[in-house]
């Protein structure tokens, strides 16, 4: 699939822009595990996500995908059934929440630690400045940011 810039197809006599509807993409962060359930019990618990989607034996893979109806992204955690995925992710493969309030911020932190996941040292200091650094079995990991996005 080729992206075209935005000049590029607003440019195009064909589109009129005031037609075009606003940009509201939903973001799918994809990660294979060792074992399916394991993960979606540490996601569900820790992030306080709710199973969106599940499938199995798809092309010899399951899934299950968790997050949030009225939110814009979502997690799929995959296992697949033919043969071993050994997860590789880095130091710097995150997925980072910013969680504004702070008793919002320290129950997150405290469910993600209940749920199993383990607090690691971030890789790039600047996540340890407002937030705290997670683990998941595989070495997922994942940043609760006491911060607002910008």
């Amino acid at each position: 699939m080729t992206f075209l810039p935005a000049s590029s197809w607003l440019s195009r006599k064909s589109i009129i822009p005031e037609q075009l509807e606003p940009m509201n993409p939903q973001l799918r962060i994809a990660r294979p595990v060792r074992d399916l359930e394991r993960s979606a019990a540490m996601y569900r618990a820790g992030l306080d996500l709710e199973e969106i989607g599940r499938f199995e034996n798809h092309a010899g893979f399951d899934g299950v995908m968790l997050g949030r109806r009225e939110a814009n992204y979502h997690f799929e955690l995959t296992f697949c059934r033919t043969h071993a995925v050994v997860p590789t992710p880095t130091a710097e493969d995150l997925a980072v929440f910013y969680l504004p309030q702070l008793l919002v911020w320290q129950e997150s932190c405290a469910r993600m630690l209940q749920a199993g996941f383990a607090e690691v040292r971030s890789f790039n200091p600047y996540w340890a400045e407002r937030g705290r650094t997670f683990a998941d079995a595989d070495g997922y990991r994942v940043v609760l940011e006491q911060a607002a996005w910008p």
